[in-house]
C-alpha cells in the first residue's frame, strides 16, 4: 500500500474509532445525583419503585438481560442472558446456562438466593473470566438509566436509601409502591441520622452511586494469603485505634474501620478467590452472610447485608474439601457448578484466538490456517476420557463434539455420550500451556511464521521439558501429538492443497455434486438419462457413482442406503428453497474432494518424480502456491511447507 494510501486509511479509522468512543460515551453518560431523600422520594421513586428496592441478585439478573437485549430477538432469555459472556468465553454454554439459572432463580426469591455460587473447575478454564465479566458488566450497568443505584451518601456500605423507612411505615410503603423493604439500617446509618439529623431521616443526604471495582464500590474482591497469618478484619473490619484516641468510644461506629471485602461489595458482588483455602472460620462467616443476609461483629448489633458472593476453586482444593466430614453443612449452603475445559476444537480455537490476538510476540507472525486448529485438536484429546463404546475412538469422538458427521453415529449421539462421562473436561492441558508453547516457539526462533508442523515440534519440547509430569504422561499426550497430525492435520492440508489445484474448485465440485445427484435420482426411478454431450439416453453412470462413493469406502452392499440418504437431505433442501450444496453433506463433500483430486494428482507427481521438475512442472506447482497464498490462508513459507508435507504424503500412499 503506497504510504499516502496508508495515512487516509490510518485517519480514517482513527476517526471512526473515535466516533466509536463518541457513542459509547453518550451512551453510558450517567447523570449524577443528589439530594435530601425527602427529594429523593418525591422526585426520583416514583414510577421507579420496584428498579430501587431491587436486591443484589435482582440487579444483577436484570444486568445480564440488559446487557443481552441486542441478542436475536427470537432466542430464549437464557440465552440473551448469556450475551455478556459470549466475546470472551467459548465451549462452556451449558456452565454458562446454570450460571444464569442460578442469577434467574435467586432473583425470583427462591431459595437459591441464600447460597453461596461456587464455580469449580481446572485452571485457566475461564472461571476468573466469568468472574470479571460479571463485574465489568455491573460497572457499566450501573452507568445506565435502567441500572441507576442511589445510595446514603458517605455509607461505606452504600446502603440503599430505602432502608431509612421506619419499620412500621413499610407496610403503607408496600401498598402505595407494590414492593417490599427488606434491607436495615447499618449502626454507621443510625448513628449518622440520630448524630447529623436528630432523627429526622428526611434530610439525610442521597446520592446515585457507580459501581467500581477499583474505588471498591459495591465490587469486592478477595484473595487468600497465608492461612495462618490471614485476619478476618480483611472481610468485616475492625476497631481503628487512631480513631478511638480522638472519639474515645471503640463501640461508636466511627471508631469502626468500614474497610473490609464484605462492605467493599455491599449491594453487589464479592468474589472470593480460592475460596477453600480460606480458614473456616471465614467460610462461615461468608456462608451465613449468604443466607441471613447479615453479618456479627464485636461491638455492634447484626449489619444487614445484600451482597452476591461469587467464589471459585480449583479441584485439588475441592477434593481435600470433601474428604472433611464437617464439611458437610457448607456443602449444603453451596450451589456448585463445575466449569470444564472445552470440548469442542472449534471453539478452543477461539480461545486460543482470543490469547494470541493480545500477545506482542505474535503481533508480526503468520500463523498457517491450521495450527490453532491442530493445537486445539491436542488439547481435547487430553481431555477426553475413554470411551466404552466398540468403535469409537478419540478422534471420532473428538469430532462428534465439534459437531461433525461421524459415520455411523447418530448428530444427536454427542449429548448423550457426553452424559455418559460428566467430567469429562475437568482434566487436562489448559489453554496457557498451548499458548506458552507456541510462544515459545516463536520466541525462541524468532520466526516470522509458524507452520502445524513446527507447532507439533514446539508442544513436543514443552511436554518432554515439562517437570511436572511423569513419563507415563508424557507418553500420552505425545502420542496425542502424533494422533492430531495423522487424523486430523493430514486430511487438512490434503484438502486445501486439493482445492487450490483448481481454477475454480467451489464450482467444479458443485457441478460434480449435480452430476452425481442427477445419476443417482436416474438410478434409483430406474429411468434413463440424457447424455449432454451426445444426447442420447443411457442407463444411470453406476461405474461414476461407484468410482465417487468409493473414495469414502462405501461398500458395495451400502451403496443404496447411502445413495437414499443424500437424495432425502437434498429434497430438505429443495423443500425449504435452498441449493443443496457439499456444505449440506460432510461425507458427500469428502468424497467429491478425494474424486476431484484424484483429476490432478499428477500435478504433485511430479514434484516428488523428479529431483528438477521442468518449466512447465515448476509453474503448475507456483500457480498451486500461489493459490494457498490468495485464497486459503497460508504465506509463502508455510505453502512451501504445505505442498512439500503433502508431496511426501503422496509418496508414501
Amino acid at each position: 500500500m503506497p504510504p499516502l494510501a496508508a495515512d487516509q486509511n490510518s485517519h480514517g479509522t482513527t476517526a471512526d474509532f473515535i466516533d466509536t468512543l463518541s457513542s459509547f460515551s453518550k451512551l453510558h453518560r450517567a447523570q449524577r445525583w443528589e439530594g435530601t431523600f425527602g427529594e429523593f422520594l418525591g422526585n426520583i421513586l416514583p414510577g421507579h419503585a420496584v428498579a430501587l428496592a431491587r436486591t443484589s441478585h435482582e440487579y444483577i439478573w436484570d444486568m445480564l438481560r440488559w446487557h443481552g437485549r441486542a441478542a436475536q430477538p427470537d432466542a430464549t432469555e437464557n440465552v440473551r442472558a448469556r450475551e455478556l459472556f459470549k466475546r470472551e468465553l467459548f465451549g462452556i454454554d451449558e456452565p454458562l446456562s446454570r450460571v444464569v439459572d442460578y442469577f434467574k432463580a435467586a432473583a425470583a426469591g427462591s431459595d437459591v438466593g441464600r447460597r453461596l455460587l461456587l464455580m469449580l473447575g481446572p485452571p485457566s478454564g475461564g472461571k476468573s473470566t466469568l468472574a470479571i465479566l460479571l463485574k465489568r458488566g455491573l460497572e457499566e450497568y450501573s452507568r445506565t438509566d435502567e441500572g441507576a443505584m442511589y445510595a446514603i451518601r458517605g455509607s461505606p456500605l452504600r446502603e440503599n436509601p430505602l432502608n431509612l423507612i421506619p419499620t412500621s411505615l413499610r407496610a403503607e410503603f408496600r401498598d402505595r409502591y407494590g414492593v417490599n423493604i427488606s434491607g436495615e439500617l447499618s449502626p454507621w446509618a443510625r448513628d449518622f441520622v440520630e448524630r447529623d439529623f436528630e432523627g429526622d431521616f428526611v434530610r439525610v443526604p442521597v446520592e446515585r452511586v457507580f459501581l467500581n471495582e477499583a474505588s471498591r464500590i459495591g465490587i469486592g474482591t478477595y484473595a487468600p494469603h497465608d492461612p495462618t497469618t490471614a485476619d478476618i478484619a480483611d472481610l468485616v473490619g475492625s476497631v481503628d485505634l487512631a480513631k478511638v484516641a480522638q472519639i474515645g468510644d471503640e463501640g461508636d461506629p466511627r471508631a469502626w474501620s468500614w474497610s473490609g471485602a464484605v462492605y467493599a461489595a455491599s449491594r453487589g458482588v464479592l468474589e472470593m478467590i480460592e475460596i477453600l483455602k480460606v480458614k473456616r472460620e471465614f467460610l462461615y462467616l461468608l456462608l451465613t452472610l449468604t443466607q441471613e443476609k447479615n453479618v456479627k461483629v464485636s461491638r455492634f448489633p447484626l449489619i444487614h447485608l445484600d451482597e452476591t458472593i461469587l467464589a471459585h476453586t480449583n479441584l485439588a482444593e475441592f477434593h481435600k474439601f470433601l474428604q472433611e466430614k464437617e464439611n458437610e453443612a457448607l456443602l449444603d449452603r453451596m450451589v456448585i457448578i463445575k466449569i470444564p475445559y472445552a470440548l469442542s476444537y472449534r471453539d478452543e480455537s477461539r480461545i486460543y484466538q482470543k490469547l494470541v490476538s493480545g500477545a506482542p510476540a505474535f503481533r508480526n507472525v503468520h500463523l498457517d490456517p491450521h495450527v490453532l486448529n491442530l493445537a486445539a485438536v491436542f488439547g481435547i484429546l487430553t481431555r477426553l476420557a475413554k470411551s466404552e463404546r466398540e468403535g469409537l475412538d478419540p478422534p471420532k469422538k473428538l469430532r462428534m463434539y465439534a459437531g461433525e458427521a461421524v459415520e455411523g453415529v447418530p448428530e444427536t449421539e454427542a449429548t448423550r455420550l457426553h452424559a455418559e462421562t460428566p467430567d469429562e473436561g475437568m482434566t487436562g492441558v489448559s489453554p496457557r500451556f498451548v499458548v506458552n508453547a507456541i510462544s515459545n516457539a516463536i520466541t525462541r526462533g524468532n520466526t516470522h511464521s509458524l507452520t502445524s508442523m513446527e507447532l507439533l515440534l514446539a508442544l513436543k519440547d514443552s511436554i518432554e521439558s515439562d517437570a511436572r509430569m511423569d513419563a507415563k504422561q508424557k507418553k500420552a499426550w505425545i502420542d496425542h501429538l502424533v494422533t492430531a497430525r495423522k487424523e486430523f492435520y493430514n486430511r487438512w492440508v490434503k484438502e486445501d492443497v486439493h482445492r487450490a489445484m483448481f481454477a475454480s474448485f467451489e464450482e467444479e465440485a458443485q457441478q460434480l455434486l449435480e452430476k452425481y445427484l442427477d445419476e443417482v435420482e436416474a438410478s434409483l426411478d430406474h429411468r434413463q438419462v440424457t447424455d449432454p454431450i451426445t444426447g442420447e439416453s443411457r442407463p444411470a453412470d453406476e461405474r461414476f457413482l461407484r468410482s465417487v462413493e468409493e473414495k469414502i469406502k462405501v461398500s458395495d452392499s451400502g451403496k443404496m442406503s447411502f445413495r437414499q440418504e443424500v437424495v432425502r437431505k437434498a429434497m430438505v433442501a429443495f423443500k425449504t428453497g435452498e441449493k443443496f450444496k457439499l456444505v449440506s453433506h460432510a461425507r458427500m463433500r469428502e468424497a467429491i474432494e478425494q474424486y476431484l483430486f484424484e483429476e490432478r494428482r499428477d500435478v504433485l507427481r511430479l514434484v516428488t518424480s523428479t529431483a528438477r521438475p521442468d518449466d512447465d512442472a515448476r509453474q503448475k506447482i507456483s500457480v498451486v502456491q500461489q493459490r494457498l497464498v490468495s485464497e486459503y490462508g497460508y504465506d509463502e513459507h508455510s505453502a512451501k511447507e504445505a505442498l512439500s508435507y503433502v508431496t511426501t504424503l503422496l509418496a508414501q500412499e
